[in-house]
């Protein structure tokens, strides 16, 4: 079939060239550096529907050493909207950074992946050390606390994102300079965060309910998030969003916010702590 204004002798030209760079149409951005991309270290908390979807976006981009953790198993509910997850997953039950890291290796194989499928809280510190950034791509209030916290006090950049249906944000968290995650709280937050532990640290049966999620507000909230972390590695903070992305899938319409620090937030009240490289089971200071 001739396209408008296309003669019968002509043909359209399709450019097929063995051994074309991978990443020619990346490098073609003045600030993107391969070398600094390959070389970063990113750890992504959450392997959910934004998690496959940054993963996605991180490894097609050229970073070449991701950390992954998340502690659930695919179910059907989340085939319409992770990339990475096959009906097959959802029936055995399989751990989600499995999935996420078998997928993300078929796309690039050199990438090399480290995954952890128990709960951020129970890892400590040292999965916080030698990250150049991490990502949090969660679902629920207290470990994006307990993220941050750890992010804040070891000095890591930390890019937050969230969805609800159609809304979404993204928080840009580049201590000591700017406000955290925890700047953002008030009461009602914090009694969420309570109902969820008792007075030992136990979990309790504290049931959260099942929100709304859609695979395009996903996309949106994962490509910003990407977007960041890429930044960071690229050593741009000067051009990372000051701070808080705000975007409303009802009436396609985003904006930035400026979110002041807190005076009171614990994190910005504490000097880090010196960081031992060889001690990995360090003790976490989030919730």
């Amino acid at each position: 079939m001739l396209g408008r204004g296309m003669k019968g002798t002509e043909a359209p030209i399709v450019a097929t060239r063995k051994g074309e760079d991978r990443f020619d149409r990346s490098k073609r951005i003045p600030w993107f550096d391969l070398e600094l991309t390959r070389r970063a270290h990113v750890l992504v908390v959450g392997a959910g529907a934004l998690g496959n979807e940054v993963v996605k976006n991180l490894v097609l981009s050229g970073v070449g050493n991701i950390t992954l953790v998340d502690m659930d198993r695919v179910v059907a509910s989340n085939l319409n909207r992770c990339v990475f997850f096959t009906p097959e997953d959802a029936e055995t039950s399989r751990p989600k950074v499995d999935a996420v890291a078998e997928g993300a290796t078929r796309l690039d194989g050199s990438v090399q992946f480290h995954t952890e499928n128990q709960r951020i809280e129970d890892l400590g510190e040292g999965i916080f050390t030698g990250k150049d950034v991490v990502v949090g791509c969660l679902d629920n209030l207290a470990t994006r606390v307990h993220v941050n916290a750890n992010a804040y006090w070891m000095r890591i950049p930390y890019v937050d994102g969230g969805t609800m249906g159609l809304m979404g944000k993204v928080h840009v968290v580049v201590p000591p300079e700017t406000s955290c995650v925890e700047c953002t709280l008030n009461s009602s937050h914090y009694r969420i965060i309570e109902q969820r532990y008792s007075c030992t640290g136990a979990d309790t049966t504290f049931v959260e309910p099942k929100l709304a999620s859609e695979v395009t507000t996903t996309a949106v909230v994962a490509a910003v998030e990407s977007r960041e972390v890429m930044k960071v590695v690229n050593g741009r903070r000067d051009l990372l969003m000051s701070n808080l992305f705000y975007y409303d899938g009802n009436r396609n319409v985003s904006d930035v916010l400026e979110v002041a620090i807190n005076p009171e937030c614990p994190n910005h009240t504490e000097e880090p702590a010196a960081v031992d490289e060889g001690a990995p089971e360090a003790t976490g200071r989030g919730v």
